[in-house]
């Protein structure tokens, strides 16, 4: 009786596992582009609240905008004023964060002579940060990656922690478009935004 009913009740919980493993890195609904003006089409609320702040502005504390690099560099997000960043939040458990970084590596190296950097920040815990150096090796990637300090997790990814989340960032250091999830609706917006910030006059 006990191995009949394993039986009927594996499929179920073959579906459950896996339903669960695609829930914990892009959460249902639909990728969205959420900005200062806009609010995501259809019927589906933001996911996210803006305006973000400036990476400028003296009331945020120091770490909320500060983050490690992999050869254990401590930086933060002014320290690239001058530049248009796009800024990744993903782990490598995550298919959307896989199937979105050969495009942000593609981003950094067609566009860094124009003043384009692209960063990869991991948020996958303790545990996944040794997976890091095969990802890339994996895919080839060449873009900067880090860990952002939990005060900068929580800055950007306290409304909603599904990942990918990518912010674009313009010159002086404010967001021009953040994006949750990825599909190829937030692909095309991606570029297009990238370009408008590098074509910016100051």
């Amino acid at each position: 009786m006990q191995s009949a009913f394993l039986s009927h009740a594996r499929p179920l919980i073959i579906l459950l596992a896996i339903g669960a493993l695609s829930a914990s890195c892009n959460n249902a609904p639909p990728p969205v582009v959420v900005n200062k003006t806009e609010t995501p089409s259809g019927k589906l609320p933001p996911r996210t609240t803006l305006p973000m702040p400036p990476t400028t502005t003296a009331s945020d504390s120091v770490n909320a905008q500060s983050f490690t690099l992999m050869n254990d560099q401590r930086v933060k997000l002014s320290d690239y004023l001058g530049k248009v960043v796009v800024l990744d939040f993903w782990a490598t458990y995550c298919p959307p964060c896989r199937a979105e970084a050969p495009e942000l590596d593609a981003l950094q190296k067609r566009f860094s002579s124009k003043g384009l950097l692209v960063i990869g920040l991991n948020v996958g815990g303790p545990d996944d940060r040794p997976l890091i150096p095969n990802f890339t090796d994996g895919l080839k990637l060449k873009y900067t990656m880090g860990f952002p300090d939990p005060e900068m997790t929580y800055l950007f990814m306290s409304n909603d922690d599904t990942i990918p989340q990518t912010l674009v960032f313009d010159r002086r250091g404010r967001v021009l478009k953040h994006f949750v999830g990825y599909d190829q609706a937030v692909s095309t917006e991606l570029e297009r935004t990238v370009q408008e910030a590098l074509e910016e006059k100051d």
